[in-house]
């Protein structure tokens, strides 16, 4: 058989690790496209997955995602139609909905927040299968376009999946001249460039808080360069931004605390029993809300509630399972 994978944000390489890794292991042939955005490309290379590189994000306004999506598409389609798969798969790639709909390809899109407007809609009425977690209603997920007969409703979170067997990299903070003695703080700015983004004054507070900080040090992981490029002008020495992707997880798991204005790293420190505050502005997801509800996830209300304290208790995979459930229900599309 063979399966098509797309990856249009950074953190689509690093779901999509093991349930590649399990078509492998069954003989099945695999292509993997990307397009430029943030830290995608620079992830698929850091995990050793060979990908094509098509298109690239067209950044915040509707007239320039429309663009990029027709051009991205038309793009995609000579390799996809010579490669010829028997299955596509994504994480909310419309793109590939796109060309799994013109091309009769059964498709299988995985998900976790259900309110992202028109790209939601498009990849959940082409899909054969939606993958989710089952913290979120079943009510939103129909409202957002997949009907509840294509729902494939996983237990616990995405992460729990992608982190099973994990073990932090401790050259990863030696790498960036880490001192471990010292609070490390993981921070992860707002989805600028996302359809639900919502300005978030709240993170530059929280920056502006660190970078004053004298026992602190803060690793920003940015999603622009123009993000990049504010943090840096701080000029402040409590406050490392990488040059290129790193090891996020192993960061996460080495540090005592992480503040994110987005989803993956926030349910990433929960699956690793990391301190979490989000600081996310948009409209609260289904699996956020359980989270705070059970006290995983922290509602970040201002920059003086941040306790930059060293944390004593373990870090690693606390409810860690099997990707084999997820490779099972991406089977169901065909």
């Amino acid at each position: 058989m063979k399966v098509w994978f797309d990856c249009t944000a950074a953190a689509h390489p690093i779901v999509l690790r093991p349930v590649i890794e399990r078509f492998l292991e069954r003989g099945d042939e695999i292509l993997v496209t990307a397009r430029e955005n943030g830290e995608t490309v620079g992830n698929l290379g850091r995990l050793g997955i060979p990908h094509l590189v098509v298109g690239k994000h067209g950044g915040a306004g509707k007239v320039g995602k429309a663009w990029a999506l027709a051009s991205r598409s038309s793009r995609l389609a000579r390799p996809v139609w010579k490669f010829r798969p028997d299955l596509a798969v994504a994480h909310g790639s419309v793109d590939l909905a796109v060309l799994s709909q013109l091309f009769f390809i059964p498709s299988a899109q995985m998900q976790d927040y259900e309110y992202a407007g028109l790209q939601r809609k498009i990849a959940w009425r082409v899909a054969k299968r939606v993958l989710v977690p089952d913290s979120i209603p079943v009510d939103r997920l129909v409202k957002a376009g997949a009907k509840q007969q294509k729902l494939v409703r996983f237990p616990g979170l995405k992460e729990d999946y992608y982190l099973a067997g994990f073990e932090p990299d401790p050259a990863v903070p030696e790498e960036l001249g880490i001192d471990l003695g010292r609070v490390l703080v993981i921070v992860r700015p707002p989805p600028e460039t996302a359809a639900y983004h919502a300005e978030n004054p709240l993170y530059e507070e929280v920056i502006d808080r660190l970078a004053s900080e004298q026992n602190v040090t803060a690793v920003i992981i940015p999603r622009t360069e123009g993000q990049r490029e504010r943090v840096r002008a701080k000029n402040s020495s409590s406050l490392i931004v990488p040059d290129r992707p790193v090891d996020a997880q192993s960061l996460i798991a080495f540090a005592d605390l992480v503040v994110s204005a987005g989803g993956t790293m926030n349910r990433e420190a929960v699956a690793l029993g990391t301190p979490v505050f989000t600081t996310f502005a948009g409209k609260m997801g289904g699996v956020d809300e359980a989270l705070i509800a059970d006290g995983s996830l922290k509602l970040l209300k201002s920059a003086d509630q941040l306790e930059l304290v060293k944390r004593t208790d373990p870090t690693g995979p606390r409810n860690p399972r099997d990707p084999d459930l997820l490779v099972e229900g991406i089977l169901g599309a065909l």
